[in-house]
């Protein structure tokens, strides 16, 4: 019979297993990779099947905390950082949709996944759709997804025409610096948070990125998709969720009550369940 420090060397091994696979299993690493010469960041924790999580614009993998938390006992989870946002490099050139997809599709290429769920939330949604609509997933989740054109009224177009206007004929009138420090006070009243709080380059994107509309792709996407949305949703509207649902021949609706373009953090406990329900954990 072994005792005394036979014993308390064997308890001391099956200790350090169990702490260095549970550190290995659930500690979160962040990570770089490549593509378009520019240097790209993500987290990874948890291991098993590979889910994505994409934020929307203006965010970054931190908006994902409490839905990382949740996968981790289950899939292998990374949380992406797109280029210009969190710690990924700006894009060098004017990147639309189809750039920022290309750069994921880099990423699981990188990560070696064949099928991986994908989670995407606003912009994310976007890059999700596009995604799924010409690649292999297991299933796919989106929250207050852009994706489908904005309608614009007439007031919209009167204004952006007027400031277009005003950009190519006041130089002549008052003089290049006067002339752009109106220009700069008329962006800043009139344009939304996301594009005056971006650089130069960012705006470019932003303005690219926004009238991209990808319905046409849609009915391509055969994957299991979950739409979870706000219905005070003003930036994405219910409108559009339900567009996506008739488009894709696999999609089922949650409608979040009460809850505007960050249902996911606005109606955290229902979010929880739905993802629990739809990914059978």
């Amino acid at each position: 019979m072994l005792g005394g420090p036979y014993f308390f060397g064997a308890y001391l091994a099956v200790a350090d297993f169990a702490i260095r696979n549970f550190f290995r299993t659930f500690a979160l690493m962040e990570a770089r990779y490549t593509y378009d010469n520019i240097e790209l960041a993500y987290t990874i924790e948890g291991e098993g099947d590979t889910i994505i999580l994409l934020h929307g614009w203006g965010c970054d993998h931190n908006i994902w905390k409490a839905t990382s938390e949740l996968l981790r006992n289950h899939f292998r989870v990374v949380a992406v950082d797109f280029a210009g946002f969190g710690l990924s490099a700006e894009p060098r050139d004017v990147w639309g949709v189809e750039e920022y997809t290309r750069s994921i599709e880099a990423l699981v290429e990188h990560l070696g996944v064949e099928k991986p769920t994908l989670v995407g939330h606003s912009f994310g949604g976007r890059v999700s759709i596009l995604y799924a609509s010409r690649n292999s997933v297991e299933r796919i989740v989106l929250t207050d997804a852009a994706g489908v054109k904005p309608r614009r009224t007439l007031s919209y177009y009167r204004k952006v025409y007027t400031f277009k206007l005003m950009k190519k004929l006041l130089p002549a009138l008052i003089g290049k610096q006067k002339a752009q420090m109106l220009i700069e006070q008329r962006r800043a009243k009139a344009g939304s948070s996301d594009y005056n709080r971006a650089t130069p380059m960012m705006r470019a994107i932003l303005s690219k990125c926004v009238n991209e509309d990808l319905c046409h792709v849609m009915p391509k996407i055969s994957a299991p998709v979950l739409l979870f949305w706000g219905d005070m949703d003003t930036a994405t509207p219910l409108a559009d969720a339900k567009r996506m649902e008739r488009l894709m021949s696999d999609a089922g609706l949650v409608v979040a009550k009460g809850a505007g373009h960050f249902a996911m953090l606005e109606q955290a406990e229902l979010w929880q369940a739905s993802l629990k329900s739809f990914l059978k954990i």
